[in-house]
C-alpha cells in the first residue's frame, strides 16, 4: 500500500508542478516557445482552455490557470486520501490541499534554486531552454538577496541563503 501511495503522490505532484509552472511562467515572463514551455502547455491546455472561457484573464495573472491549479491540487489531495484510506468528508482536506500546494511550491523552488546554483558552478554562461526558464523563475527569489548580499570573492552565496529560507518555511509548514 505504501508503494502505491508513493507512486500516486509522486505522479500527482508532477501534474501539480506542470500547472504551477503554467501559473508562474507568465508572472516571470518566461518564454513558452521553448521545449519546457511547450510541454507545460500540452499538459495543461485540456483543463485550462475551457476554464479560460469561463474566467477572463486580467493582466499577467491568468485566472483560468490558477483555477486549474487549485482544482488539480484539490482532486489530487482527495485521491491521495482515498488511496490511503482516509476520510473524504469535506472540510479538513481542503485545508490539507492548500498546505500541500504550498509545500509543493516550496519544494519546487528549493529544487529550482539548487539547480540554478549548480548550473552556475558547472556550466557558467551555458544557455539552454531549461536554464533560461529556471533563471527566470528563480530571479524573484534570488534578486533581492543578491542586492543585500553581494558576491564575496567572486562567489554568489544568494542561493545558499534562499535555500535556507525555503527549508525553514517548509519546516514551519509542517
Amino acid at each position: 500500500m505504501a508503494a502505491l501511495l508513493f507512486v500516486v503522490h509522486t505522479l500527482l505532484t508532477l501534474v501539480v508542478v506542470a500547472f504551477l509552472l503554467r501559473v508562474l511562467m507568465p508572472l516571470v515572463r518566461a518564454d513558452f516557445r521553448n521545449p519546457v514551455g511547450r510541454a507545460v502547455l500540452q499538459v495543461t491546455d485540456p483543463l485550462v482552455r475551457p476554464l479560460r472561457r469561463l474566467v477572463k484573464a486580467q493582466g499577467r495573472v491568468d485566472p483560468g490557470s490558477v483555477t486549474a491549479l487549485l482544482l488539480v491540487q484539490v482532486a489530487g489531495t482527495a485521491l491521495v486520501r482515498l488511496v490511503a484510506g482516509r476520510n473524504l468528508a469535506p472540510g479538513p482536506w481542503f485545508l490539507e490541499a492548500g498546505r500541500d500546494l504550498l509545500q509543493t511550491t516550496l519544494q519546487f523552488y528549493f529544487i529550482a534554486v539548487l539547480l540554478v546554483a549548480l548550473l552556475s558552478w558547472f556550466g557558467p554562461g551555458a544557455r539552454n531552454p531549461v536554464t533560461n526558464v529556471l533563471e527566470r523563475l528563480c530571479q524573484p527569489l534570488l534578486g533581492p538577496v543578491r542586492r543585500v548580499i553581494p558576491p564575496i570573492g567572486g562567489l554568489d552565496f544568494s542561493a545558499l541563503f534562499v535555500l535556507i529560507a525555503l527549508q525553514a518555511l517548509t519546516i514551519l509548514l509542517r
